[in-house]
């Protein structure tokens, strides 16, 4: 190196996965930021694919090994957290929720990557679900399999899994919650037609205000998400000049086009010490004041993450059931509109 020139040092830590240097380089590691039990056990098929060739972008299937009965199951799209900078679908933690939902829900779970920031910033990650989301649609759709390359073959594996396109459920962890909403509001009353959307599931999504609020001025330093690691993917993540009423990030903030009408049920976990919390909780509020079904499910004493980072835990189980029965509300009417075919 030159006489005179500094070696690039490390200016941004995410979890020891992400770095970024001063020269503006990132430095990705391949490694998870933490660990969680391995019960890929078999009771849970899956498999990757490609939705998105032009980024490089995968999606992860799975599907139960063995059906209890005959008949149709619902479909999760699951996108994961990690302040729209880290995770992947390939993370330990990421599967083994994915795994989870499969088995006990029971349902066929599609995982989908999504480009991360500060690489790409927002709105990427948005509108590479919302291709996700049509890709998914377009290989739901009712009628005959085409037969040809990868596509064909993920519809039919997905038809041979019993899905059921009036029954599709879109949901996230953390950034891939707020994802959810996002596609909620995108898509409207008409959902993905000819594909139902029967309902979103918000598992603790980033939502963030310029103005501080009282759940995250009362958040301990030691949190899993405090504020500082949050200030830390908001530099990352938003475009430049934005800040945290950016209406992908605050979409009741003073910027965002309000709430209105989605087509489908919305439910919304939240950990009762999330320093997120009274945002979410806020979110509900004005959800409901615009007509929309929305049902809200708080743990108390619990943090921010606490279901991708423990998803074997009693704990976890319950937001597993809590999703099973929110989802189960569907089943005898997407039942009824078959007996009428």
């Amino acid at each position: 190196m030159a006489d005179g020139m500094e070696a690039p040092h490390v200016v941004e830590d995410c979890r020891g996965v992400l770095q970024v240097l001063s020269d503006g380089t990132t430095v990705r590691s391949a490694a998870a930021p933490y660990t969680v039990e391995d019960r890929d056990d078999g009771r849970v098929e899956w498999r990757d694919a490609v939705y998105h060739p032009a980024h490089g972008l995968g999606v992860r299937m799975y599907r139960p090994a063995r059906r209890e009965a005959e008949g149709r199951l619902p479909v999760l799209a699951y996108f994961h957290g990690g302040g729209f900078c880290i995770g992947s679908r390939a993370w330990p933690s990421v599967h083994a929720c994915c795994l989870r939902f499969a088995h006990e829900l029971p349902a066929l779970v599609l995982s989908f990557d999504y480009r991360l920031a500060p690489e790409h910033r927002l709105p990427a990650a948005h509108q590479d679900a919302a291709d996700a989301l049509a890709w998914l649609r377009d290989r739901l759709a009712p009628g005959p399999a085409d037969g040809s390359g990868s596509d064909g073959d993920v519809q039919a594996w997905l038809a041979d899994s019993g899905a059921d396109p009036g029954r599709l459920f879109v949901s996230g962890d953390s950034a891939g919650a707020n994802i959810a909403h996002h596609m909620a509001a995108r898509f409207g009353a008409a959902g993905l037609d000819p594909v139902k959307t029967a309902g979103y599931v918000l598992i603790m999504p980033a939502f963030t205000s310029e103005a501080p609020t009282q759940s995250e001025l009362g958040s301990r330093g030691s949190a899993f998400l405090s504020r500082d690691v949050a200030e830390r993917y908001n530099r990352l993540a938003l475009p430049a000049g934005a800040n945290k009423d950016y209406p992908l990030m605050n979409p009741l903030g003073p910027d965002s086009p309000g709430l209105g009408l989605v087509g489908g049920r919305v439910l919304v976990v939240v950990g009762g010490d999330d320093m997120l919390k009274d945002n979410q909780v806020r979110y509900v509020e004005r959800m409901k004041a615009a007509g929309n079904d929305v049902e809200l499910a708080l743990f108390a004493g619990m943090e921010h993450g606490f279901f991708s980072r423990d998803p074997w835990s009693e704990t976890s189980g319950e937001v597993v059931r809590v999703v099973g029965r929110f989802m189960g509300r569907d089943a005898a009417d997407s039942t009824g509109a078959d007996g009428q075919d």
